[in-house]
């Protein structure tokens, strides 16, 4: 017999919590196998499977978008691994840009934290540094 599973077991089952859950329904990623009399969401196995694989495609770093790709190719017993393998790396691209945004941003904060002395004075190359007018919109970090 299939056992299922209220939202707060399967939120403790997933590590997700019921919030991530609904969240992840309503972006149509998955949907709960049953219901109960009441209109309860209910979650079999296949149910927790499906959203701990969420989980960690989230953990990283996939979007929702990316997220709705993989999963379905995921359930795609006749998916080419080709497509999930461009997916990845498509993906570590962007990592790997992010990671090199942070690299410099760190680098920055570095030179700066360098110059300041920390000690009593007013003066501070951190601030000055980061109050230092641009002459062109910063690219986007976020």
């Amino acid at each position: 017999m299939n056992t299922l599973h209220t939202i707060g077991e399967a939120a403790a089952r997933t590590g997700l919590t019921p919030k991530m859950i609904r969240y992840y329904e309503s972006q149509a990623l998955f949907a709960p196998q049953g219901r109960s009399d009441a209109g309860y969401r209910l979650y079999d196995e296949a149910d927790l499977h499906a959203l701990r694989f969420i989980r960690s495609a989230r953990e990283l770093g996939f979007s929702l978008a990316q997220i709705a790709d993989l999963t379905d190719l995921w359930r795609d017993r006749h998916r080419a691994s080709a497509e999930v393998k461009r997916l990845a790396m498509a993906h570590i691209e962007e990592l790997e840009t992010k990671a090199a945004v942070l690299q410099s941003m760190a680098a920055t904060l570095r030179t700066l934290a360098r110059h300041c002395h920390g000690d009593q004075r007013p003066e501070c190359p951190i601030l000055e540094g980061i109050a230092a007018a641009r002459t062109e919109p910063p690219a986007n970090h976020g």
